[in-house]
């Protein structure tokens, strides 16, 4: 075991856990007062059902030893078994001297996460029971598989891994497509499957915007944890990836302001929030892959184009009511899609991309990757909403959207208010 990475694995799983209420307060700030807290609810509630499922089988369906590149073997490491002996030591992966059973612990917080970010898109009309069964099921038949294609590279952990890491080499440093495109992508197909909201279309309604920028600055500091640990060794690799996120961060939020102020006249903390989360996903497939002037460059883009795609709701009427599809989809679309533009081999683990002199080779490939994540993860998705739809019903009662969640499923209202 190598201590420098352990302890290093240590402090980005806390900060991975971080993220947790960061995005709690993120999207509660956002969302009416009348349903603050279900908001918040559903966040918690998605990590609690997905780590238990992945310590049950999770980690072996996305880890185990690959069945045809598309899904891990179920048997490898059922109820966390192979990942520790019986003095309670652990197994060790290739990377580094790891610990296993501390990987299975980080990766298991990107699977959480990931399916608390769809939650943005169910805001004020889902059932809480409805949502619950949505997470875990959606966890099992799209981001195992997903997450297995992109994250199981051959002899890591078992012999051999999915076909997006290893056949493809598509490159994704820590989660693009697995996380922000698969969240996107299932976002839209719910959203589309659950309707409007009755408040959709009246303009924006953030209860409380420092929540949201507070919870902003959570997740900002556990991207750190998010980016930097997936390079999983105390090394420069990990710092060059927290340096790049950095510099993305800065240069989206510029970029987000920059557009509100030519729209509206004006510069708001919503945007700001907006911005900061908007760098931070486009830098995460791409921040060990571009330089830090790259990192620039792709935070500049993810800034300025993803406040225009958070406006095609209106357009076309999907009520995607926390802009999931706009800045964690499209986000994720341009860090996978610049990797191949503006990837340079000065960085700690890319390829020349295009504007580089190295070709359309890595573009092509990140464009596959893109393409086939978000198309299965929306028709599963849609798949999965119908039927919940047909069956268990997805809609609390016009009635109860109207007086609110809060009080009306949960009787917990974020504030006393007389």
């Amino acid at each position: 075991m190598d201590t420098g990475t352990t302890a290093l694995m240590l402090c980005c799983i806390i900060g991975l856990t971080l993220m947790i209420p960061g995005l709690a307060l993120f999207y509660g700030g956002m969302v009416s007062v009348k349903s603050s807290v279900n908001m918040m609810m559903m966040t918690y509630g998605a990590v609690a059902v997905v780590g238990i499922l992945w310590f049950v089988f999770g980690f072996s369906l996305v880890f185990g030893d690959s069945l045809g590149g598309l899904l891990g073997n179920p048997g490898d490491f059922f109820g966390s078994g192979g990942l520790y002996s019986g003095d309670g030591s652990t197994q060790q992966t290739s990377v580094n001297g790891l610990s296993i059973l501390l990987f299975s612990l980080f990766q298991a917080l990107f699977a959480c996460i990931t399916v608390a970010l769809i939650s943005g898109a169910a805001a004020d009309r889902m059932k809480f029971g409805a949502w619950m069964v949505f997470a875990a099921v959606w966890a099992v038949v799209v981001y195992f598989p997903v997450a297995h294609w992109v994250f199981s590279f051959d002899g890591t952990v078992s012999e051999s891994g999915g076909w997006i890491a290893n056949s493809l080499k598509a490159l994704d440093f820590a989660g693009g497509t697995a996380v922000h495109i698969n969240a996107g992508a299932a976002a839209l197909a719910l959203a589309i499957v659950l309707g409007k909201s009755r408040s959709f279309g009246q303009g924006p309604k953030p209860h409380s915007v420092p929540l949201t920028l507070l919870g902003a600055g959570l997740l900002w500091a556990g991207w750190y944890a998010f980016n930097g640990g997936s390079w999983l060794s105390a090394s420069d690799g990990a710092g060059f990836a927290m340096v790049t996120s950095f510099l993305a961060t800065c240069a989206a939020v510029l970029a987000w302001l920059a557009v509100e102020k030519l729209r509206s006249g004006h510069v708001s903390g919503i945007g700001a929030a907006s911005g900061a989360i908007a760098g931070l996903v486009a830098i995460t497939p791409a921040c060990g892959d571009v330089t830090p002037m790259g990192a620039i460059l792709v935070g500049l883009v993810a800034g300025a184009v993803c406040p225009l795609a958070v406006g095609l709701k209106e357009r076309f009427g999907y009520d995607d009511t926390l802009d999931v599809v706009g800045v964690h989809l499209v986000g994720g679309l341009i860090g996978t899609l610049m990797i191949g533009l503006v990837g340079s081999a000065d960085s700690v683990q890319g390829v020349d991309g295009l504007l580089y002199g190295g070709g359309v080779d890595q573009l092509w490939r990140q464009f596959v990757a893109a393409a086939a994540v978000l198309l299965y993860s929306f028709a599963v998705s849609l798949a999965i909403a119908l039927v919940l739809k047909a069956t268990m019903g997805l809609r609390i009662p016009p009635e109860a959207e109207e007086q609110g969640i809060d009080a009306t499923l949960h009787r917990d209202p974020a504030y006393e208010l007389v």
